[in-house]
């Protein structure tokens, strides 16, 4: 095994993640163990599938494919298509997607077809820096064989589009807190707010001044950001601030949010996403928001293998 390899993933273990490191890690094991459950007659053992690809971490997954093709020569993914069908399958075949290629492939599923997912576009570009935007971008690319700036520009429009594009560029830039509240009080005068200073503003600073002048601006105009931005702004764009104002406040607790949706897509997508990284603070904001453990409501919504998978994913009640 490679340490190498687990080092080129800049995944934070630790105590946020639910989703860690199989210690006892054998990859020959693994996809032997795989190639039998696939193999079985009457129908593939969903169970061991289950168990092993919840229980790897993603680099680990990476490994297990890998062997799988040079014991079996065939492709893991493939096989696991012919083999499984529905919610399971594609929970199964998100899972064996490296990061990066998991959030192309959401940006990308959420423009295709007819109608475009604005939510879930605005949810990965306001939860991810700038760094692994720039990453995605380049795997969108090889993926897909598509600019994913031009993507977004051809699927939105106004205002809307010109805020998805500058949260794709994003950087920090140094500011001055008192002059950014100016500037943004200064944007609600008139009949129509000025979108600009939103935009430039709340995708060029650390979440840290942004709460600052956020605070600020409450103070200044008597009201809550929430309730400035559905009053000035409409549409796609009034959206799009709403969660880029949330997920600057508390990140934790909009993915909760979203949490709550009875959309298979929206959920899995969040705990695949974000299973290495920080469910262990989504849930936790969960139970705040809603009384009740993600591992509970859960078993509310879904059923059967695919179920055993989610709860794989979710660890553990609060």
């Amino acid at each position: 095994m490679d340490p190498e390899y687990f080092k080129s993933y800049e995944m934070c273990w630790g105590t946020l993640g639910t989703v860690r490191p199989f210690s006892n890690f054998h990859p020959d094991r693994d996809a032997m163990e795989i190639q039998a459950a696939l193999e079985k007659k009457a129908d593939s053992d969903a169970v061991t599938l289950v168990r092993i690809l919840t229980n790897r971490n993603n680099a680990q997954r990476q490994v297990i494919a890998q062997t799988f093709k040079e014991i079996t020569q065939k492709d893991l993914a493939t096989a696991l298509k012919k083999a499984l069908s529905g919610e399971l399958e594609v929970l199964l075949l998100e899972l064996l997607m490296p990061p990066l290629q998991y959030e192309a492939y959401r940006l990308q599923q959420a423009m295709a077809g007819l109608g475009t997912d604005e939510e879930t576009l605005m949810e990965i570009l306001s939860t991810r820096s700038g760094k692994q935007l720039q990453e995605v971008s380049g795997v969108y690319q090889d993926l897909y064989k598509k600019d994913l700036e031009k993507e977004l520009k051809g699927e939105t429009s106004g205002d809307f589009a010109k805020l998805l594009l500058a949260l794709l560029k994003k950087e920090n830039v140094v500011g001055v807190v008192q002059r950014d509240i100016k500037s943004l009080s200064a944007s609600l005068n008139g009949k129509k707010a000025d979108a600009g200073p939103w935009i430039e503003i709340l995708t060029s600073r650390d979440s840290d001044h942004l709460n600052k002048v956020l605070m600020g601006l409450e103070l200044e105009t008597g009201q809550m950001v929430d309730q400035i931005v559905e009053k000035k702004f409409t549409g796609d764009f009034q959206l799009g601030l709403n969660v880029l104002v949330q997920c600057i406040q508390n990140p934790d607790v909009y993915l909760a949010k979203r949490l709550t949706s009875t959309k298979t897509p929206i959920v899995q997508g969040i705990m695949v996403s974000h299973c290495e990284e920080d469910l262990l603070c989504i849930r936790a904001a969960y139970n705040k928001l809603t009384g009740t453990s993600l591992y509970t409501a859960l078993q509310k919504q879904f059923k059967g293998d695919h179920l055993q998978a989610l709860l794989a994913i979710c660890r553990s009640e609060d």
